[in-house]
């Protein structure tokens, strides 16, 4: 499994406050559970965003964003975002806080 272990530790670092988290190994690659809910995920240098469906559009328009197309579906709801869309530690921070805000109307 290759990922990105900077960004690794940057998203734990973010997390690390977050209640009922699980690290697990999925999709080859790594997936941050809260709420046993998938909220962010890391796959090579790519981030792996649940944003929901409200979010979604307004979030493909972001730099560095794209859809999550899995076999041959598309996700919506989930998009994967690359370096220069979470490069910024502001644009960081948004894609993270949208993932923990969506992950909240799930409860």
């Amino acid at each position: 499994m290759k990922v990105n272990e900077k960004l690794l530790n940057r998203i734990r670092e973010a997390l690390v406050d977050v209640d009922h988290l699980q690290e697990k190994t999925m999709f080859g690659g790594i997936c941050f559970m809260v709420n046993d809910k998938m909220c962010v995920c890391i796959r090579d240098d790519r981030m792996m965003c649940r944003v929901g469906p409200e979010n979604y559009e307004a979030c493909l328009e972001k730099n560095g964003c794209e859809p999550m197309i899995h076999g041959k579906k598309q996700m919506k709801g989930y998009v994967f975002v690359y370096e220069e869309g979470y490069k910024d530690r502001r644009d960081f921070e948004t894609w993270i806080r949208l993932a923990l805000n969506y992950n909240q109307q799930l409860i």
